[in-house]
C-alpha cells in the first residue's frame, strides 16, 4: 500500500505515459497502481532517473476527463497549500492557465502569459499591436537547475512546438513593416529562436540560450523573475546582459516585487 503522486509529462504512445513520480515506496516493474479514486489504473513499465517513470494508464472514461475531475494543477513546489479544497483547486485551474491556452501538453503554465486578460488583449489590438499565437509544450527540463560546472555540458530536454502559417505571416508582416517582435515569456523566445526564417513549423527544440547569444527573431521580452541557476535566468542574461539583470533583480528585491510563477514581470526593451 501507500500513496503515489504523479505528474503526467507526455503520452509517448497510446496509453503509455512518461511521468514524474513521488511516492514513499517505489513501485516495482509490472506493479499496478490505482489512480483517481479508482477511476483509472496504471502498470509500471519502466523506472527512470530523477523520479521519472513510464506507465501504461487505463481509465473508465477518457483520461483527460478523469484528470479534470480528480487531478490538481501542477503548481510549483514553492506555492504551499495548507489544504486542497475543491474550491481552491478550481481557483488554481483558472489562475494557473493563460486566457489564450488551447492545446494540452505542457507540464507547467507559461507564466509570463498569466498577466494578460481578454480586456488587455483587446486594448492591445485596438492600439494596432498585432498578436501571433505560438505553441510550445513546456517540458520538465526547463525548470531543472543547471548543475553542470561547465554551462555547455548542460543538456536541455526536447520540447514540442508549433508555429502556424497565420502566426508566421503575422510575425513576418510586422518585421517587414519595421515593427518589433515582443516575446511573451521564455517559451515564446525558445520557439521563435528555433525557427529561422520564421515559417509554419511543427517540430521540437532543445535550444539552450545563454551568454553570448545573438538573438535572431526577438526584439523585446516580457518575463517574470526566475529562480537562480536556472536556464531561464541565463536566457534573460543573454538578452539583456548579466550585469543589467543583476541590477534589475537587486531593484526587484529592494522594491519587494513578487518573484516566480504568480509574481510580477518585467519588460526588457
Amino acid at each position: 500500500g501507500g500513496k503515489v503522486e504523479l505528474l503526467l509529462l507526455e503520452e509517448t504512445s497510446p496509453g503509455n505515459w512518461d511521468v514524474l513520480m513521488k511516492t514513499s515506496r517505489r513501485p516495482k516493474i509490472g506493479e499496478q497502481l490505482i489512480l483517481c479514486s479508482g477511476k483509472a489504473s496504471a502498470i509500471m513499465l519502466a523506472d527512470g532517473e530523477q523520479g521519472e517513470a513510464l506507465l501504461h494508464i487505463e481509465s473508465e472514461r477518457p483520461l483527460m476527463e478523469v484528470l479534470d475531475e480528480e487531478g490538481v494543477p501542477p503548481l510549483p513546489p514553492y506555492i504551499a497549500r495548507k489544504e486542497q479544497t475543491r474550491e481552491q483547486i478550481e481557483t488554481d485551474k483558472q489562475r494557473y492557465q493563460t486566457v489564450y491556452a488551447s492545446a494540452p501538453g505542457a507540464v507547467a503554465a507559461p507564466t509570463a502569459g498569466l498577466h494578460f486578460t481578454p480586456e488587455l488583449l483587446d486594448q492591445l489590438a485596438q492600439n494596432g499591436i498585432s498578436q501571433a499565437e505560438l505553441t510550445l509544450h513546456v517540458g520538465l527540463g526547463t525548470f531543472r537547475p543547471v548543475s553542470a560546472e561547465i554551462i555547455t555540458d548542460h543538456e536541455m530536454h526536447h520540447e514540442r512546438y508549433v508555429v502556424s502559417s497565420a502566426a508566421a505571416e503575422t510575425i513576418n508582416n510586422a518585421r517587414q513593416a519595421g515593427g518589433r517582435i515582443v516575446a511573451v515569456g521564455s517559451t515564446s523566445v525558445r520557439t521563435l529562436e528555433s525557427v529561422q526564417p520564421i515559417r509554419a513549423t511543427v517540430d521540437s527544440t532543445n535550444i539552450f540560450i545563454y551568454p553570448p547569444y545573438a538573438f535572431k527573431n526577438v526584439d523585446i521580452i516580457l518575463t517574470n523573475f526566475h529562480l537562480p541557476k536556472s536556464t531561464l535566468l541565463m536566457m534573460m542574461s543573454a538578452f539583456a546582459g548579466r550585469e543589467f539583470m543583476l541590477e534589475a533583480y537587486r531593484t526587484a528585491v529592494q522594491e519587494q516585487y513578487r518573484f516566480f510563477s504568480y509574481g510580477d514581470c518585467m519588460l526588457i526593451l
